[in-house]
């Protein structure tokens, strides 16, 4: 049984006040393009911390925080800086500052421990994968105070901020300070980050900021969903792997917390409804079997029109022949064509063979409409075309402007090509693509 010591539950709401601040502030940073801010002040941090205990000639906290938050904030303006006056792109500049300032911290942090005076037991190594068990009250006092900053900053610039991460450019010509407001985005990932290296570390406090964000991103599309969810989930994610460290005396609170917030991003990826790769290839699939049965429906409906209508029904032998598909996939479709209505079956001295029912008839007719229409606009539109994917062909109306639908139409219809189609059928396809449901 897990017992909830005064230590643990301190370490417990630290770690939790900075996952949610973390999550908050990394959901910017991750629109942005820029999740490796973190972990470029995180690095740069290291120098500043060796440098205020030479400085202090002590291991005290607060200025050893100072001395972090002063080379970390130099390496945001130095990263401004070089992105607005080099041709240098963002992961290089990032790969390159966060190289020099951590190399810098390294060779501080030897020059200390080799120190013959009472320096050399400073334990600033501990900074670099991070002391979540010597958290104490001061701590979390100062993380949640920082959380609290970064809550009320994002709540007093929500418009200005959102606009500045999905088009700084039109922020600019409207006259806002988007610079400001990108330094804005920078200096809260820089406070939490700092906040976040005693219990952390350099190493791993970057996951801190990436990990709620990029979950929640699988779940929403609205950034006032995504930033409370990144926030809960951040909280949930420190909360959770303080726990399990706590369970397991003999596992680091750091690197548990990471591979908590790592699940929760497996769970999300795998498992979300829209995003996740089980849905997106549920989707695929269903895609590609509606796709399937048009096809099938489509080629009835030109035997029909033929000389004879007597060749206007398949077996699923000859799907599969056709179409050069498995046997088990023209099994598959046509009893979903079944199943919708749009095929029928019958017994003839070739085996069951299936044709076009009432409602297939009018849904082929759709179906051939669409392809005919898509292949003129492909042939007098070829530098559009390709603006244009996952197209539903009984929907072409949908994807189409109506002044070239009707030109397209006319166009077929003079050469006596274009289908007769009922306005019911059209509007029930079309009402079935806005359900998500499958024709």
């Amino acid at each position: 049984m897990l017992d909830l010591s005064y230590n643990t539950i301190v370490v417990l709401l630290g770690t939790a006040l900075l996952g949610a601040g973390a999550g908050l502030v990394g959901s910017f940073s991750v629109l942005r393009g820029r999740a490796l801010i973190g972990d470029v002040i995180a690095h740069a941090a290291l120098p500043g911390l060796c440098l205020a205990f030479l400085i202090a000639g002590r291991k005290n906290l607060t200025p050893l925080l100072i001395g972090a938050l002063a080379t970390g904030t130099l390496s945001v303006l130095l990263l401004t800086v070089l992105r607005r006056y080099t041709r240098v792109k963002d992961d290089a500049l990032l790969g390159t500052i966060r190289s020099v300032f951590f190399g810098a911290g390294i060779v501080l942090i030897t020059y200390i421990q080799n120190r013959s005076t009472e320096g050399s037991k400073a334990g600033l190594t501990s900074y670099i994968l991070g002391k979540t068990a010597g958290m104490v009250a001061a701590d979390v006092q100062l993380i949640g105070g920082v959380a609290l900053a970064a809550l009320v900053c994002v709540v007093l610039l929500y418009k200005e901020l959102r606009l500045a991460s999905f088009d700084p450019g039109f922020a600019r010509v409207q006259g806002w300070p988007a610079l400001l407001l990108d330094n804005v985005q920078m200096t809260l990932a820089a406070l939490i980050t700092i906040v976040g290296l005693p219990a952390v570390g350099a190493v791993l406090v970057a996951a801190m900021l990436i990990l709620p964000p990029v979950t929640m991103r699988f779940w929403t599309d609205r950034l006032s969903k995504l930033l409370v969810g990144s926030a809960i989930i951040g909280a949930a994610i420190g909360g959770l792997g303080t726990l399990t460290s706590a369970q397991y005396s003999l596992l680091p609170t750091g690197p548990v917390i990471v591979l908590v917030g790592t699940a929760f991003f497996v769970v999300s990826m795998l498992f979300a409804p829209r995003r996740g790769i089980l849905a997106r290839a549920a989707a695929l699939r269903d895609f590609r079997r509606m796709l399937l049965r048009q096809r099938i429906l489509s080629r009835l409906y030109e035997y029909a029109e033929g000389p004879t209508s007597e060749d206007a029904w398949l077996t699923e032998s000859e799907v599969a022949t056709t179409f050069d598909i498995t046997p088990a996939a023209a099994r598959h479709a046509i009893n979903d064509a079944v199943f919708g209505g749009t095929l029928v079956p019958r017994s003839s001295a070739k085996g069951t063979e299936y044709g076009l029912t009432d409602a297939g008839w009018d849904h082929a007719a759709l179906v051939v409409r669409g392809e005919r229409l898509w292949q003129r606009y492909l042939v007098e539109h070829p530098d559009l075309a390709g603006q244009l994917v996952d197209l539903d062909l009984t929907n072409i109306d949908d994807y189409l402007p109506a002044d070239v639908i009707r030109k397209l139409e006319a166009s077929l219809a003079a050469e006596g090509r274009l289908p007769e189609t009922s306005e019911s059928a059209a509007s029930q396809a079309s009402a079935a693509r806005r359900q998500g449901g499958r024709p």
